[in-house]
């Protein structure tokens, strides 16, 4: 016969503190996005054009898109990021929910705008590039 695991009451409120961690990062990495969302659009635009990882013929474009894409996230329910980000929730544990959320609209999205010629690299590089510029303007 199997064991049955019970988490003792320690167990339980240490595996608690532990989501309590996650969600609180979560929260606080959202609404501190609401004060430099340009700043970080033109950073995580030129990064990337910098960096022959989106091939685009008006720079100016993929940073409005990407501006659009920041201000969204500011509004969206827990469930949507969710849906958003769920394909690319592997590409590094602990990542960051933001630096993921613009992972999967340029991965999905800018893709098909009719100024991005196209998109090099993994998702692993897109990422990394991404999130070098959100940690710059973002408290972890």
């Amino acid at each position: 016969m199997a064991k049955v695991f019970r988490p003792s009451n320690r167990e339980s409120k240490i595996l608690s503190q532990i989501e309590s961690s996650k969600e609180r990062k979560r929260i606080r990495a959202i609404n501190s996005l609401k004060e430099c969302v340009e700043p970080l659009s033109n950073a995580i635009a030129m990064k990337l054009v910098e960096d022959n990882l989106v091939e685009t013929t008006n720079k100016n474009g993929l940073e409005e898109q990407l501006g659009k894409c920041l201000e969204k996230l500011t509004h969206e329910d827990d469930f949507d990021i969710d849906y958003q980000i769920a394909p690319f929730r592997q590409i590094i544990p602990q990542a960051n929910v933001v630096s993921l959320y613009v992972t999967a609209f340029v991965i999905e999205t800018v893709i098909n705008l009719k100024d991005v010629v196209d998109i090099f690299g993994s998702d692993e590089e897109i990422y990394f590039c991404i999130n070098k510029q959100v940690a710059k303007h973002l408290p972890v």
